[in-house]
């Protein structure tokens, strides 16, 4: 992933298809918005590539990839973990929930304020934008989203939360200059760790209605 417009399409396509099976496989309207996260991790893919087509810069493509990255998962993911969470792990789940909307407003804010950018950097896309105090924003986007996933009461997104911690790190050492980029791609890969999830998950009193019913 992020080694050029294609491949960006490719996987976009590859992790969408993923997010259509997990939406099929879910028995539970409390699992839905979590299992529809690959939708939206191949759609950012998919958005990518016209950012690679455009040769970078700060048109509407880029505008939008910005947005998918920063404010919207730093709601969604905390948002899906504390619905299909078992009860126990709901307090803690919101507070972390809290944590990211805080957060993502103040990255809606910097991203409203002042232009973002974007700059093909050989084989990756590298982002700008003037957001202030970057720390704390880095901290409260982690804890919402790999935190949650971490302390979810739920073994298999515990893993998948491993996954995208190890990843973030590795990311960051191999690719500071271009680290949302190629964090949200490895993001994007572990929607495969979320259709096993799916899979296992029991069934449950609220199904999701189907066509007819």
């Amino acid at each position: 992933m992020c080694w050029s417009a294609r491949a960006d399409l490719v996987a976009g396509v590859g992790v969408a298809a993923v997010g259509v099976a997990c939406v099929a496989r879910v028995r539970s309207v409390r699992d839905l918005p979590l299992a529809a996260l690959p939708l939206l991790l191949g759609a950012h893919q998919i958005v990518e590539s016209v950012v690679w087509a455009s040769d970078g810069g700060s048109g509407p493509a880029t505008v939008i990839w910005a947005v998918i990255a920063l404010p919207v998962l730093a709601v969604w993911v905390p948002a899906g973990v504390l619905c299909a969470a078992p009860p126990h792990a709901r307090p803690r789940l919101t507070v972390l929930l809290a944590a990211g909307t805080a957060t993502a407003a103040m990255l809606a804010h910097g991203l409203a304020a002042a232009p973002v950018t974007a700059e093909i950097r050989g084989r990756t896309v590298g982002y700008a934008v003037d957001l202030s105090h970057p720390l704390l924003l880095v901290i409260g986007y982690l804890l919402a989203t790999v935190g949650s996933l971490l302390l979810s009461g739920d073994r298999r997104l515990l893993v998948m939360g491993v996954l995208v911690a190890v990843g973030a790190l590795v990311c960051w050492a191999l690719w500071r200059l271009e680290f949302v980029s190629t964090w949200c791609a490895f993001a994007a890969m572990c929607s495969v760790v979320l259709f096993g999830w799916v899979r296992a998950r029991p069934p449950s009193s609220t199904h999701v209605p189907r066509v007819g019913q």
